[in-house]
């Protein structure tokens, strides 16, 4: 069995054509969704970069493993401790990529996550670490020719193989090489960013947001702002571009493993490791809360074994898919993981899916997330200062882009979501190796990372600068509420 994993970063599912965009950002990926399987409600349970991967490599939530933040102590993974084995070979602390080179897979991972990140836990299992040098940042051509150089040299003299690759280009700084041009110059931006949003929205502040877009971009004709509907296709633009530019390389991956006579015998995973907000809750071109569009994360599945053509609208998370694929190759889950295996809706299109979900975010802000019905409750406990209230509702089938909170207009919806945060809560704390819920543990140490230290001065600072006081007074009086008592 050979299975190639491609992880392309910051990929949004509702971008590619295969989950309805208007735009033609993916024909080589939509080509496996119709060969293969297709997961409509597949998440993170843990955002974002880092604390993803650690769950998805571990199948375990980050109030398992500790690993929440970017920074400071809950970016680490917690010790086993005095039970610590002398290795994890056949114990129940053995990752699933370890269980895939056991039953005889060679295992090997192209990325520069794990140094960007120190997050060397990630490799566990694997037999071969590859990183491609940029720290991230790497243009799909510098991958695509590392992979293509192990397909040719390795992937034909090895019966059976895990070769998992990220691609980086849907990452903020946006850097689709210039000769490249803009594909979609004549195709209008979603249509969901209103005239009225963008003007409600300058009103407001916070990190990646309308008026402090992420700097650095390389691609030409990218805002520094936005402040109309002809800036949001701008940006649009640059994103959608560098998802067209990956997915090219997608296709040259898929061509060679046809010219190797392997591709046949080749299971083909499309994912992501979070979502990327594109205007939503104000934050664009970032990852940055456990909403629906961070949270959310595209699955696609092709190849021998697979059920052709099926699409999977049940609730599943990115941790599921590590005790699935154990399954597939004959080996057994750990009772350690929190993972749950879906192999019957992949390879017979059953029903497989988990009745809820909740999803977390500590890293830009501190929020924990139900995901049930049609609906989203997100729960702020820090907002990492954006203008965030405590509790925010969501219709995400009527109102995928979050543009209508219902939290007050539907209080039976909101108790219910509560309801499950908790009992949720309380099932992990009870099976937890640690008493510590790290969420809390990132508040006291300081907040979420990206927004600790010197971040609130800083940013006050550039919102005055700019002669936005009215939201530099929102955001100090939020803050510290004591400068402004009478």
């Amino acid at each position: 069995m050979k299975i190639l994993y491609i992880d392309i970063d910051s990929l949004r599912p509702d971008h590619l054509g295969c989950y309805g965009y208007h735009r033609e950002t993916s024909p080589n990926i939509d080509g496996l969704a119709e060969r293969g399987v297709r997961f409509t409600n597949y998440y993170a349970s843990d955002a974002p970069c880092a604390p993803s991967r650690t769950a998805l490599f571990s199948s375990k939530y980050g109030i398992h493993t500790g690993v929440v933040n970017h920074g400071g102590v809950q970016a680490d993974m917690r010790p086993i401790g005095a039970d610590r084995p002398f290795n994890f070979h056949h114990t129940e602390y053995q990752a699933w990529v370890d269980k895939l080179r056991f039953k005889g897979l060679h295992t090997a991972m192209i990325s520069p996550f794990p140094g960007r990140h120190a997050a060397w836990h990630v490799q566990q299992g694997f037999l071969e670490t590859y990183d491609t040098g940029k720290h991230a940042g790497e243009t799909a051509g510098d991958v695509s020719v590392e992979a293509l150089r192990w397909i040719k040299d390795r992937g034909k003299e090895k019966e059976d193989w895990f070769l998992y690759l990220n691609f980086w280009d849907p990452h903020t700084p946006y850097r689709t090489p210039e000769e490249y041009g803009n594909p979609f110059k004549n195709d209008p931006a979603p249509e969901w960013l209103t005239k009225e949003i963008i003007a409600q929205q300058r009103e407001s502040y916070g990190p990646m947001s309308i008026r402090d877009l992420p700097r650095g971009n390389q691609w030409a004709g990218l805002p520094h702002e936005i402040a109309s509907r002809a800036d949001f296709k701008d940006w649009i633009d640059g994103y959608d571009t560098a998802i067209r530019h990956v997915d090219d390389h997608v296709g040259k991956i898929i061509q060679t493993l046809e010219e190797q006579g392997i591709l046949d015998e080749t299971i083909i995973i499309i994912s992501a490791d979070h979502g990327e907000n594109q205007g939503e809750l104000n934050v664009y071109g970032d990852h940055q809360t456990a909403d629906h569009i961070t949270s959310r994360i595209p699955c696609i599945i092709a190849g021998p074994g697979i059920k052709q053509g099926h699409v999977d609208e049940d609730f599943h998370y990115q941790i599921d898919f590590g005790p699935t694929f154990t399954e597939l190759v004959g080996s057994q889950p750990s009772n350690k993981w929190d993972g749950k295996s879906f192999l019957p809706a992949l390879t017979e299109g059953k029903s497989a899916g988990r009745p809820y979900l909740v999803v977390s975010q500590n890293a830009w802000s501190c929020q924990r997330s139900a995901r049930f019905d049609n609906w989203m409750l997100i729960r702020t406990y820090h907002d990492g200062l954006k203008e965030y209230p405590e509790l925010m509702l969501f219709d995400i089938e009527n109102d995928p882009h979050e543009t209508t909170n219902l939290a007050e207009d539907r209080p039976e919806i909101v108790a219910k979501g509560l309801l499950l945060l908790d009992q949720w809560v309380a099932e992990q704390m009870i099976s937890s190796d640690s008493p510590i819920d790290p969420m809390w543990a990132v508040i006291h140490e300081g907040g979420p990372f990206h927004t600790r230290g010197d971040a609130l001065d800083n940013y006050l600072t550039k919102l005055r600068k700019q002669e936005r006081h009215a939201a530099a007074d929102r955001l100090e009086r939020r803050y510290r509420p004591e400068k402004f008592q009478a």
